[in-house]
């Protein structure tokens, strides 16, 4: 991906980002120590509670002793977010607020925040009161405390989202789903608030998508490239203001991110099972066909061998070009 400066409000000063658009200069501090922890802060029309919501990471990350920088990332919004965000700015010395000129999405504003971050622990989480953003430090201590461990995530012990009905089932399914590809356990596959070592996750981040589905591609390519995560139990309040969750066009795209991100690191476990049922379909067809009707062959029991056949070859050709990867 090429550097761009079309997402900024301030185009004139930015600094360039190579594979990844432009950031502003992050304060006078830029040329200071490098903080422990980046906090990565997504905010789209959060202006009734959006500096509440800062002052509630500030404060905490004060009293827990490290080193932070909070980038606060107005996804150009509609309403005062951005105001209210200069004030918070202008409050904690620590907050450095990022304008984009047009709506990207959280998987954008995590990827570029992630990209500019400096500390070597990238904290994600979201400006709508709903995580229990005053646990950062808890997550950011566990990763200092077990250096085997490369991301904690908050596992949410309840569902408070809109659509509740509908998106638990939903969840429960797309989850399931994924626990069989990976073959792991994932108490929580899609929770916003996660620390990591920045390091760890470099690679992966020019594989976020735009949207929400941009924690569950983070999630899947730390487990398919066996970095190990731990999970955290949080308590998962309603959110305020209005949500920006859409049930259909995000569950949909939540969806083909679990296939996509299962084909790009571990393409055998999504295919080869296909492949060698229609085989064996296939073979037992053609004995049940030879055995009714002698020397002549059904062509639907053609097809199904034949279309198992070319699963199965893409399967191994798809696992021989994930191996020859670099990453």
């Amino acid at each position: 991906m090429g550097v761009g400066k079309a997402m900024l409000a301030d185009p004139e000063q930015t600094v360039l980002l190579p594979g990844s658009l432009a950031l502003p200069p992050l304060g006078e501090n830029a040329d200071a120590p490098p903080p422990r922890v980046t906090i990565v802060l997504p905010c789209y029309n959060e202006e009734a509670h959006v500096k509440l919501e800062v002052a509630r990471i500030c404060d905490a990350m004060d009293a827990s002793g490290y080193s932070y920088e909070v980038l606060a990332v107005d996804d150009a919004s509609t309403d005062s977010t951005l105001d209210v965000l200069r004030e918070a700015e202008a409050a904690y010395p620590n907050v450095k607020v990022v304008p984009f000129l047009r709506n990207g999405g959280a998987g954008t504003v995590r990827r570029i925040g992630s990209q500019a971050a400096r500390g070597d622990i990238v904290v994600w989480t979201d400006a709508d009161m709903t995580y229990p953003n005053e646990r950062i430090p808890e997550l950011v201590r566990l990763l200092d405390e077990n250096p085997a461990i490369d991301q904690v995530v908050g596992a949410r012990t309840t569902e408070e989202g809109t659509y509740k009905l509908l998106r638990v089932p939903a969840k429960w399914f797309i989850r399931k789903v994924a626990e069989w590809l990976i073959d792991q356990r994932i108490p929580d596959l899609n929770s916003g608030l996660r620390a990591f070592r920045r390091e760890v996750a470099q690679p992966y981040l020019r594989l976020l998508p735009t949207g929400f589905s941009c924690v569950t591609t983070i999630t899947l390519a730390f487990l398919s490239n066996q970095h190990d995560i731990q999970y955290l139990p949080i308590e998962y309040a309603r959110r305020s203001g209005r949500s920006k969750f859409r049930f259909v066009a995000d569950g949909y795209r939540y969806i083909l991110q679990v296939l996509r991100m299962v084909m790009y690191f571990n393409p055998i476990k999504a295919l080869m099972p296909l492949a060698l049922w229609l085989l064996a379909i296939g073979v037992v067809k053609a004995v049940v066909d030879v055995a009714v009707h002698p020397v002549r062959l059904a062509t639907n029991t053609v097809l199904i061998f034949l279309t198992g056949l070319i699963i199965g070859s893409l399967a191994l050709l798809a696992d021989l070009i994930v191996r020859s990867r670099p990453d």
